[in-house]
């Protein structure tokens, strides 16, 4: 996630990625997407697998931000909201 601005970036892991963005997009979880308005989906990745998930999460948190934003502009690199009609 990240905001209009593109200066903050979160990571993290879930279970349900349409129920997650939907809280961060409403405020209702996150007190650092919140506190930095980080309601735009840039980038995703999908696994069956917890701990898949969680070393993934680990390492891309591990990452400089010049490799998150590389991860960013690999597959969406005008960083649109990937999640932009899910709720309509």
């Amino acid at each position: 996630m990240s905001n209009a601005g593109k200066t903050v970036l979160y990571t993290g892991v879930t279970s349900n990625l349409f129920k997650r963005v939907y809280e961060h997009k409403h405020n209702l979880k996150g007190k650092f997407t919140q506190l930095y308005n980080c309601n735009i989906l840039v980038y995703f990745e999908e696994t069956n697998l917890s701990d898949a998930a969680i070393n993934r999460e680990k390492q891309i948190k591990g990452l400089s931000r010049t490799k998150k934003d590389a991860l960013v502009n690999e597959k969406n690199p005008k960083w649109k909201d990937l999640s932009d009609g899910w709720y309509s």
